[in-house]
């Protein structure tokens, strides 16, 4: 029998300690749910690529390139709260029933309390983190904000860059940590059962805390998948954002124990 921990002292959600490999298990889930519903699997992932592509356009029209690297970083700060629908959908799959893209979409609706709160906690991470790196461009590059003629040499191949890029990537990962930990499984938590905001992040963080190793893969493959979606000048996101958000829902049910 897998090992349980209880969240809270009394009765609360109980999390499933998890072998290092279920990653795998969930991202095969995931796939068999896009295979289910690709309609509105892939209209969802459309929708974010989309959305990455017009707001990287706009930052190349109105010459702030080096603000794309920020905003890149950033969407892994904030792409929990993006797959409400996907989550949903696997919801009404494993349910046995009959998922559409109205009730996708119409989830965050349903649950547009909690939601909002913790898509709050979220955005500000975001904004955080874009604060930071506004800062860290104006300290190392003397309050200079280069544009697309000069945003590689001035990022890459300056002397500054190597001590700007650790410094950032030290913050980003830490940011990135605290979101991962917080947004893991809180918000299809949210989606599953009558919880609140505070119950599901506490449940998430222990989550990963138990099963960190795991936990650690996870957040690696979401890296890879995500970052070979955005490569694609944006458009893979149509296809890895779906795959990442059904899989995100059989991690939940795969760590933390259903109502009884």
């Amino acid at each position: 029998m897998a090992e349980t921990l209880h969240v809270f002292a009394g009765p609360g959600p109980e999390i499933r300690r998890i072998e290092i490999d279920r990653p795998w298990a969930w991202l095969s889930a995931g796939w068999n749910d896009m295979l289910a519903a690709p309609r509105i699997s892939l209209a969802c992932g459309a929708l974010v690529a989309v959305a990455s592509v017009a707001l990287a356009a706009t930052l190349l029209v109105v010459d702030l390139p080096w603000l794309l690297l920020p905003m890149a970083a950033g969407f892994f700060l904030v792409a929990p709260l993006v797959a409400v629908g996907l989550y949903e959908t696997s919801r009404r799959l494993e349910a046995g029933e009959r998922p559409t893209l109205a009730g996708a979409l119409g989830a965050v609706r349903r649950h547009l309390g909690p939601l909002a709160n913790l898509g709050v906690v979220l955005m500000l991470l975001h904004l955080l983190w874009v604060r930071v790196a506004t800062l860290l461009f104006a300290l190392f590059f003397d309050g200079a904000h280069p544009g697309w003629g000069t945003i590689i040499d001035t990022v890459f191949f300056s002397p500054a860059s190597l001590p700007f890029l650790a410094t950032g990537c030290l913050v980003g990962f830490m940011l990135a940590c605290a979101a991962f930990a917080i947004g893991a499984v809180s918000i299809p938590m949210l989606l599953d059962r009558d919880a609140g905001v505070f119950a599901a992040i506490v449940t998430s963080i222990a989550a990963v805390r138990l099963n960190w190793r795991p936990m650690a893969l996870w957040a690696a493959l979401i890296v890879v998948f995500i970052a070979a979606g955005m490569a694609t000048f944006f458009l893979g996101l149509a296809v890895a954002m779906p795959l990442i958000g059904h899989a995100t829902w059989h991690a939940y049910r795969d760590l933390v124990v259903p109502v009884r």
